[in-house]
């Protein structure tokens, strides 16, 4: 099955692409104002497209405008798959799929990335932008954490720049899968903890070893929230990349972030999307 949902507003891309790959999407393409994914056929192909709207309609607040049709995985899957390509991200970091191989030159670090249903592919900003401060933030034997890992792009690179242990957490249980493929298709799985749970502030209370730099690309909504906690987790000189954050709500973030004592290194914008670096 393809699915197409018609974005409303930009603001609220992000928001239905996760959506999108929460009912079991395996990619989304996007396309102006439309998001599209392939869907394993359901049972009831007419219950779950009334089941998806009211799931989505739960993240825009409204009813979408939304569009199915039959077509064959392969054929779909392989146009998608046609789309993506090796990525440069920031100095060193390469971004490629386990269909376009690329060999490391000079000191390139590659990244295989299969994206399945888990976010995090190095296709969107938010991505690319938390990639990018990774290479400037990590440093040699670093204790870092990756806030909602997805597809686990995050904790790999962060590995190959040279961190210690990592640890990903993740809460959706068929992204955490993927990520341990990609782990695993990366030679770093012994070298990553992986978590099915939810970074809150007990997590962080329990974890109680503290981290030199905490990476969280997921929505302001959850940040917001999680800023005070992450000041207190950070050990002395410690860093914090935020991402899946929109232009419009940088000021909210900054104003946030300040109040708990982390100062605001540097920020980048690409399209809607805001991401920073702040420091301890």
């Amino acid at each position: 099955m393809v699915l197409t949902v018609r974005v409303p507003s930009e603001a609220l891309a992000h928001d239905l692409t996760e959506g999108l790959f929460a009912l079991g999407g395996s990619a989304v393409e996007e396309q102006a104002d439309l998001l599209t994914t392939y869907i394993a056929e359901p049972h009831d192909p007419e219950g779950f497209v009334r089941s998806a709207a009211d799931r989505l309609a739960s993240l825009t607040g409204a009813k979408p405008e939304l569009r199915w049709r039959w077509q064959a995985d392969e054929d779909w899957l392989a146009r998608w798959k046609e789309g993506l390509g090796p990525r440069r991200v920031g100095r060193r970091l390469m971004v490629t799929q386990p269909w376009n191989a690329v060999p490391e030159e000079n000191d390139d670090l590659v990244i295989v990335i299969d994206p399945a249903t888990a976010f995090g592919t190095g296709e969107h900003a938010t991505t690319r932008g938390a990639l990018a401060y990774l290479e400037t933030a990590v440093r040699d034997g670093d204790r870092v954490l990756d806030v909602g890992t997805g597809s686990g792009i995050l904790a790999i690179a962060a590995i190959r720049l040279g961190a210690g242990p990592v640890i990903a957490v993740e809460s959706d249980p068929d992204a955490m899968a993927n990520c341990r493929e990609n782990l695993e298709r990366n030679g770093v799985l012994d070298r990553v903890t992986l978590e099915c749970g939810v970074v809150d502030a007990n997590w962080l209370v329990a974890d109680g070893q503290g981290f030199d730099v905490i990476a969280a690309n997921v929505l302001s909504g959850v940040l917001i929230p999680l800023l005070p906690h992450f000041a207190v987790a950070l050990r002395p000189g410690g860093r914090v990349i935020l991402g899946g954050v929109l232009e419009h709500e940088a000021d909210a973030m900054k104003v946030a972030a300040a109040a708990t004592g982390l100062a605001l290194a540097d920020e980048r914008v690409e399209g809607e999307w805001w991401t920073c670096l702040l420091s301890a």
